[in-house]
Parts: structure tokens; C-alpha cells; sequence
């Protein structure tokens, strides 16, 4: 079968190829194999092939780090899934690739008239959004949450699951014309970002405290979201896409007590117990089939079509995705 693999780190048009691997074979007793049927392009498979991710695979190494497929065979001793139903496939299996098998364990079947392409983005960005707001600060009903990078497939997941958590949300993003879009989505207030952010926030919200910041962004953006804390508030950083060195605040630190943490998807999964992971994805799945979670996307390719669809994705436009066993 064939696999977009990883050959060495570098610049994805030199490393990336469409190779021939191994069949995965027959499932265990505890597993399934299934067919991949959407599987997402993510920046983190772009750190990856960089070589600056947190976790980097011995090359050559197929790459995606989420998806979506029906399952084709099951072991004796699946309960939760049979043949026929369409799965989500765990963030620890390689997903740019035409079959896969796994222990079956949280997995549960999706629901059928679900958009294929949105379920297949459930694994990362809404799991991201739904752990960002539910595992650092207890915020009460009613209460808010800051967030930059406002128009990126995470913060809108962040801003769906807000709402049905009963927060609000002030949505930061770098150019005014995606502010009506962010609005749109559903995001309580949406601002520019600037240095006179904190000024504005508190405009917006009657003064309200700010408990938590969720910082993808970086930089100077980061120092403008902790100035908008409340005292003994935490500042999640979570992705840097602006490539710059974090900027931060000493005197919201020492003197207002507000703690930066860091959050990767990677860790958490190293601990979480399959009981979690079922509750999250059960919050998730109706979210993503009622559209209420949603990112766009940008275009759909076959494996073949891997060099297009990269450099399509590395435009950060919206989301590409690859249908590998697309008739």
C-alpha cells in the first residue's frame, strides 16, 4: 500500500515522498484495521517534517497525526466497534496512508450523516480547545476567556466550545479583515491586536476579570494577553506560529501572580485514561456532526497528489485534506 513518508528532516519539497510500505496484515484480538478515509494537513506535520516538533519519527516515517475511516476488520474481543463503522483513528497513528491498525479502546462509531472532512479534524484542534478550557482554570458559567490567533482552526473550536461550556470569549487576531469572520463563528468580542489591547478588552467587557489567555501566536502577542489578566490568572501557550521568542510580563508575574503554562497535545495523551478520552471525544463528536465545530477547507487530494496539496496547505488559508482511498 502506499504512505506519504517523511525520508529525512528538511524542506518539505525535498523529504516528502510517496512511498510503498508494508500492509498492516490482520488485526489482534483488541484491534482494528481500517481504511483511511480523510486525513487532515496540520502546521504540527510541518514542524515535523521541519525537524522542530516535540516528537520526531525515525525516517522514513509515514506522517499525519490525525483522521477518520471505516473499519474493514475486527478483532474477537473489539466491543465497541465492528465492521462498517466509521472511527475516529487515535493522534499516535499515522494517518497519510491507505489502511492502518490499532487497538481499539475509547474508539466509538461516528454518527453516518456527519461530514466526513469535519470528523476528521476532530482529533487535534477541538480536542486542543476542549483540554485548553477545562484542564487549567476552573472558569465559572458566565465567565471569560482570551484568546490570539482568533481565526485559526483551534480558536474556532475554542470559541464553539466556550459556548457550550457557558463562557465568553474575546477573540484577538492580527488583521481587521478577518474580524467579521471571527464574529460570525460566534466569538463574543474581536479585537485587533495592539499595545493598547488591555485598554480595549476591558472596554468590551465591563471590566470583567480575565481568569485564563491562550496564546498561539507568540511574541509581542502573548505580553498583550497577559496584560489583560486578572490577578492569579494562567497563561496557556499552546503553538508559536509567529516564530518569535515569547514576550512576557515580570511585573503581571510577580506582582499580580499570574503563572504561563505550556500544553501539548502529545503529553496529555501520554496520561489520559481511556474514560477521558471517551468524555472528551463524546462532547466533541455531536459538536463537530451538528456543525457546530467546523473549519474550512481548502481543497481535498488523493495521495498522489501529496506535493500540491502541501503547498496548498502552507498557504494557512484553510484546510487540506487527503482522501486516500477516494473512488
Amino acid at each position: 500500500m502506499k504512505a506519504v513518508q517523511v525520508v529525512a528532516f528538511g524542506r518539505a519539497q525535498d523529504v516528502v515522498k510517496l512511498n510503498e510500505v508494508p500492509d498492516v496484515g490482520s488485526p489482534g484480538p483488541n484491534e482494528v484495521v481500517v481504511v483511511v478515509e480523510a486525513a487532515p494537513i496540520n502546521n504540527s506535520d510541518f514542524m515535523i517534517i521541519a525537524g522542530r516538533y516535540g516528537y520526531l519519527p525515525t525516517p522514513p516515517a509515514t506522517l499525519g497525526i490525525e483522521g477518520v475511516g471505516r473499519v474493514v476488520a475486527a478483532g474477537s474481543q473489539v466491543k465497541n466497534l465492528k465492521v462498517g463503522d466509521r472511527t475516529l483513528i487515535p493522534f499516535t497513528v499515522p494517518t497519510w496512508t491507505e489502511r492502518v491498525k490499532f487497538t481499539a479502546s475509547w474508539q466509538r462509531p461516528l454518527p453516518e450523516k456527519a461530514d466526513i472532512q469535519q470528523l476528521s479534524m476532530i482529533g487535534v484542534n477541538p480536542a486542543t480547545a476542549y483540554l485548553l478550557l477545562t484542564d487549567f482554570v476552573k472558569i465559572p458559567h458566565g465567565g471569560w476567556v482570551i484568546q490570539n490567533g482568533a481565526n485559526s482552526a483551534t480558536a474556532r473550536a475554542v470559541i464553539a466550545v466556550a459556548k457550550s461550556l457557558g463562557l465568553k470569549t474575546v477573540n484577538v487576531v492580527r488583521r481587521e479583515e478577518v474580524v467579521d469572520e471571527v464574529k460570525s463563528v460566534g466569538g463574543d468580542v474581536v479585537l485587533v491586536d495592539g499595545p493598547d489591547l488591555a485598554k480595549r478588552v476591558a472596554k468590551e467587557t465591563g471590566g470583567a476579570p480575565i481568569p485564563l489567555a491562550l496564546d498561539v501566536v507568540g511574541g509581542t502577542s502573548a505580553l498583550n494577553l497577559m496584560n489583560c489578566l486578572a490577578p492569579k490568572a494562567v497563561l496557556v501557550i499552546y503553538s508559536a506560529m509567529s516564530g518569535q521568542p515569547f514576550s512576557g510580563s515580570a511585573l503581571s508575574v510577580i506582582f499580580n501572580e499570574v503563572s504561563v503554562r505550556g500544553f501539548w497535545l502529545g503529553h496529555w495523551g501520554k496520561t489520559a485514561t481511556d474514560e477521558t478520552l471517551a468524555r472528551m471525544y463524546d462532547h466533541l463528536v455531536p459538536m463537530v456532526a451538528s456543525g457546530a465545530i467546523s473549519a474550512p477547507v481548502v481543497g481535498t487530494y488523493a495521495l498522489e497528489g501529496f506535493p500540491e496539496a502541501i503547498a496548498k496547505a502552507a498557504a494557512f488559508k484553510g484546510k487540506v485534506i487527503f482522501t486516500p482511498n477516494r473512488a
